[in-house]
């Protein structure tokens, strides 16, 4: 059903939804009934302990988990955690975006790990999803939760489809709830922002933009006399191409979007290691917005640059530099465009961005833009950084 390309877990979860969907093709479905929370309840466990295997598939090549791989699980885990709640085989699900995913820790490989999530809040056709992972044997708060959010369409129009409501049981589930319409609603009004192109007519982006765009004039124009400590948010690209394989198509036939997600990571993690010159820990998923599917057979062209560098005072939430001063923070943009030579053709498939920490002591560049758009994608970052 997957590839090894794809990871066991994936392999594990995909196969539990097929179970899923057999069963539930041999049963009546009421698409009006509200669901519980506790209905799309799914878990599973890393068992490193006893897996050696399992845990060297995991290992990178510094002895830490490797997240590029949790990246695919989690997308996995989140389409099995979505049939749970809808329940009918003939709608197909599918991921809208990654709305955030936050490390407070690092975990342990000797350590076994357990992954578990629910849907916290349905819409008309969209459902949020979180998920979060705990050390086993740590009676403490999740080092990972992730936010996901999933879209039920027709499989023959790909119209939006309507869901099941959710039906919230406990305090807990209830302010869950409230928590999702707030950042559903939140996501609305950016998007019709972005539509509308209201982003331009935004002052305090307009300013931030401006004055960055200045400082970065000495750079552009007389770079020989320029602060040698800065650098053009244009001369920190990566880039990679490759052709989308058949081994890492989803049960409908289209590139797993997990698997797209690690890629981009890996790249924007090299991106942020040759930038501050040591390696980065990375801290969390600012955002993923998923435009159009990537099909097999198509030339992904994978592109990526620093979009923000700064240091901070101290960052919160993330255990590794608990007490520790002035951390150096990298924010990473990748863009994912479906190529088609023959048509002379470039699609924007996906927009990634991924923020690292490097450790207190590091001397980071200072990234200045070189366009107003490059100015605006900064100013828009550093407003999202001081709440870090």
């Amino acid at each position: 059903m997957t590839s090894g390309l794809l990871g066991p877990i994936v392999a594990q979860l995909w196969t539990a939804r097929l179970e899923a969907k057999q069963k539930a093709a041999t049963e009546t479905i009421d698409m009006d009934r509200p669901r519980s929370p506790s209905e799309s309840v799914t878990k599973f466990t890393y068992d490193f302990k006893k897996d050696g295997f399992l845990a060297e598939r995991y290992r990178n090549p510094f002895g830490h988990l490797r997240f590029g791989k949790v990246l695919e699980d989690l997308d996995a885990l989140a389409g099995n955690i979505a049939f749970g709640h809808v329940q009918d085989p003939s709608v197909d699900i599918v991921t809208a975006s990654v709305d955030k995913i936050k490390l407070s820790g690092l975990p342990h490989l000797e350590n076994n790990q357990h992954m578990s999530g629910k849907v916290t809040y349905v819409g008309t056709s969209s459902m949020e999803i979180r998920m979060q992972c705990k050390c086993d044997g740590v009676d403490e708060d999740p080092w990972m939760e992730a936010y996901f959010t999933f879209v039920a369409v027709n499989r023959e129009t790909k119209r939006p489809m309507v869901i099941p409501p959710l039906a919230p049981q406990t305090w807990l589930e209830k302010d869950q709830f409230e928590a999702g319409q707030r950042r559903a609603q939140k996501r609305k009004e950016a998007r019709k922002k972005s539509k509308n192109f209201e982003w331009a007519h935004n002052s305090e982006v307009d300013k931030l933009a401006v004055k960055l765009l200045q400082e970065a004039g000495p750079l552009k124009n007389i770079p020989g006399l320029a602060d040698p400590n800065s650098i053009l948010m244009e001369h920190t690209k990566l880039q990679n191409c490759e052709i989308a394989q058949p081994s890492t198509a989803n049960l409908a036939n289209q590139i797993f979007g997990g698997f797209l997600m690690r890629r981009a990571f890996d790249l924007a993690w090299a991106t942020a290691y040759v930038f501050a010159g040591c390696r980065p820990r990375f801290m969390e998923v600012d955002e993923v917005a998923f435009t159009i599917p990537v099909n097999v057979g198509d030339l992904t062209n994978f592109q990526a640059q620093v979009i923000y560098a700064d240091v901070h005072d101290e960052v919160r939430g993330f255990n590794i530099y608990h007490g520790q001063k002035n951390i150096p923070l990298v924010s990473i943009e990748v863009y994912a465009w479906v190529v088609e030579p023959e048509k002379a053709s470039a699609k924007l498939s996906n927009k990634f961005t991924y923020t690292f920490a490097v450790d207190s002591g590091t001397n980071i560049r200072k990234v200045l833009p070189a366009n107003m758009e490059d100015a605006r994608k900064m100013a828009i970052q550093v407003g999202n950084r001081r709440t870090v």
